[in-house]
Parts: C-alpha cells; structure tokens; sequence
C-alpha cells in the first residue's frame, strides 16, 4: 500500500493538537485483556478512551476545532448536531474555551446523553427523529444565527485532534504491530492512521464498522464516499450513511483494510468487555473487540484495540447485555406443552432443577386456540452456562417426555 500522505491533515497538525490538548484531555489508559490475548496468540491491550472526559475520544476533536476559530466566530458561538458523545464533546470543549454553544439533539435521544450535554454548557434543542434531520436543524440555525457549525468528523482540526489517540498508543504501547479502531463518518481512523502511519508505516490499522451501517466498503470500492441506502445496528456512534470528504481520502490512503461486524459481535463483545475486563463499553467502542471475536486468527499482537466510548443508555445497555448473552449461549427461550393438571408446572421446574438451569421468567398459556382441552402451554425464559449447557437442557426436557419448540 502506498502511504504518501495527503495534505489535507499532517502529523504537525496532529503534534500541534496534541499539545493543545495537554491538560484538557486525559491521557487513557492502556489496559490487557488475557482472554483476547490467548485468542489472538500475542498480547491484546485496550484504549481506554471510554474513560476520558466525557465518556469518549470526541473532546479531542471538538476542543480543538473550536479552539481554532477566529476571535469573531467564537463571538459567534458554535452549533453541533449529536445523537450524544460529539454533542457532550462540543458542550464541554465551549464551556472550556468560554463559547457559547447550541446543540440539536434527535427527539428520542437517551435521557442520559441529553442531562449530560446540558450540564456541561450546552443549550440542547431537541429536532428530528433521526441525527439526519436533526443536522439539517443545525444546519439551517448556523445559516440564521451565524454560529460556526461543528462537524462531527469532516475537518481536518477535527481530524487532527483525533489523531492524538494514535500518538498516545505509539507512547504507550511502542511494540504495537496492529490497531484496531472503529469507523462512522472516519474521522477518528483517519487521525489514528495518520498519527500511527506517519510514525510508524509497518504497523496494521484495520477499521470496524457495524454490518448494518457499512458505508466504507462501498465506498472505497468505488473510489469516493457513496451514500448507503438503509443503515441500522445498535452502535449509535458509527451509524452513518456517508464518510466524511476529509477522513475518507486518509482512510483510503492509510488504513490496511475495513472490516464489517454483526449485531451478534457487537453484544457479545460489550458482554465480553463488562464480564472480562471491567469496562462499560457503547456498542461502538465495543466494535474493534466484536472483530477480534468473530476472526482472532487474522490479528497479529501486539494489538491495540481503541475503546472509543463508554455512554450507553442504562435500558439500551440492559436490551444489548440479553441479546449478548442469548448470542453467547448463555439464554434459552423455549415453549412446552403440559398436561394442564395440578403439579404440572412444579414437575417440569424439577426437570428444569435436575439440569441446572436457571428459570427467569415463566409465561402460562391455557387460551390458545391450537391447544387442546386438558392441555397448556408453558412459555420459559432460561439461563444457561453456555452452548453445550443449553443443548443439555434441550435434550433434559425431551428425554422427560415434553415436546419441545423455540
């Protein structure tokens, strides 16, 4: 691959940020994961950049965008548009610098996220139900008010802010031979492969998207960013359409290879990252993981894998952590017919007992049409230690004589 570096974003810009940045972003911890390392065959670290200021990396951009601007566009004040970590980042990144900041939320953004934007400075308008609209509110309010719009990933200040996640893993972590990093619009891949590239051209930096929102793919296989049609996945911090002008001709140029992961990665990756290594992760900054679970064997250690956020709505975590746990085996939902007699239902929960599985939830069905007079149907909700557990279980519940479906 040819790592002639476009001018858009130099590693100057990227050391000038980074000096900016002293003091006002933290410098993350890198923290192992023995589980990861043993499946990859060489040591696995994490970026802990859920850990930083804000719950994520976009305080690096946003603080340096704005404190770029001309003493009249911070008079101005800014305006962003954010479903939550860029408008947190824009929030505090003004409070800091003293300028007055507007960010337009979507309607069903997290309660959490909303609370946080305005405590740290923010005046939060709620417009849209989708960030696509709400970025045409915040659009048409910089035309009106002349506030400085504050892109989320398509600026080379933004960029350059960015890219100090990858000097800090060059710091931190000088034996790394690949970085895994997620990819949105691309802006913080672009910047970590600038950094890494810059300093360090044999190092491997791989980019993650959601499968459901892969705008990358397409994109590079046409040579420009194209428009992907639908896009859908639980991570909120990467599902966007379209790659950014600026980040896509750094990722074209500098990132190795893109990667897609499924919504089953994904949540077992955040249940990987609670269970394992103690962090809360958002499904984004659980993305580099889900990669590395689903093809471990293509990985090379040292690997650096960038926990890019940790803001995760309570319910959504709560939704992602059952999906997670289904996906890892650890859940059997299931339906059985029963004689609908007195101790029936005591009898199957000592079958149920005798193989070790743990019922949540039972659901007694005697109404359906499809069931006989004297029958019944039980609706049960299970936990299990894994694959093979739940296949016992299965097979516990035949071998008593129930009939058993999904």
């Amino acid at each position: 691959m040819d790592h002639k570096l476009p001018q858009t974003v130099t590693l100057d810009d990227v050391r000038g940020a980074h000096k900016m940045l002293s003091g006002v972003a933290r410098v993350t911890p890198m923290e192992g994961s023995r589980h990861l390392s043993s499946l990859v065959g060489g040591p696995v670290l994490f970026k802990c950049e859920n850990l930083q200021r804000t719950g994520s990396f976009k305080i690096r951009g946003a603080y340096v965008r704005i404190a770029g601007l001309r003493p009249e566009e911070r008079a101005a004040g800014v305006v962003a548009a954010s479903a939550g970590n860029h408008a947190q980042g824009v929030a505090l990144a003004a409070s800091l610098l003293g300028v007055r900041s507007t960010v337009f939320m979507p309607v069903g953004a997290p309660l959490p996220k909303i609370a946080a934007t305005r405590e740290y400075g923010a005046e939060v308008r709620l417009s849209g139900a989708v960030v696509d609209e709400t970025l045409r509110a915040a659009t048409a309010y910089a035309e009106e008010t002349g506030a400085v719009f504050i892109h989320p990933f398509d600026h080379p200040d933004i960029i350059a802010g960015q890219g100090t996640v990858g000097l800090e893993i060059l710091e931190q972590c000088p034996e790394v031979r690949t970085v895994l990093v997620g990819i949105g619009g691309g802006g913080l891949a672009a910047g970590v492969a600038l950094a890494i590239k810059a300093l360090r051209p044999e190092v491997r930096v791989v980019g993650v998207q959601a499968a459901g929102a892969a705008a990358y793919p397409p994109s590079l296989a046409a040579g420009r960013p194209v428009t992907v049609g639908s896009i859908a996945t639980m991570a909120d911090g990467i599902m966007v359409g379209r790659p950014g002008d600026v980040p896509f001709a750094l990722v074209r140029d500098l990132v190795d290879e893109v990667v897609t992961v499924s919504e089953d990665a994904l949540a077992a990756a955040l249940l990987l990252c609670l269970e394992r290594a103690k962090m809360v992760v958002e499904p984004a900054g659980a993305s580099p993981v889900a990669a590395l679970l689903s093809r471990p064997e293509t990985f090379q250690g040292p690997l650096v894998a960038v926990l890019s956020g940790g803001n995760i709505d309570p319910l959504l975590m709560q939704r992602i952590l059952r999906h997670g746990m289904s996906a890892a085996g650890r859940y059997l939902s299931l339906r059985v017919r029963l004689t609908d007699r007195p101790g029936a239902l005591a009898t199957l929960l000592g079958v149920l007992s005798e193989a070790d599985a743990n019922v949540l939830d039972v659901s007694h069905v005697r109404t359906d049409p499809r069931l006989g007079l004297a029958e019944a149907e039980v609706e049960l909700h299970l936990e299990t230690k894994g694959p093979e557990h739940r296949a016992a279980v299965a097979v516990a519940l035949e071998q008593a004589g129930y009939t058993v479906t999904g």
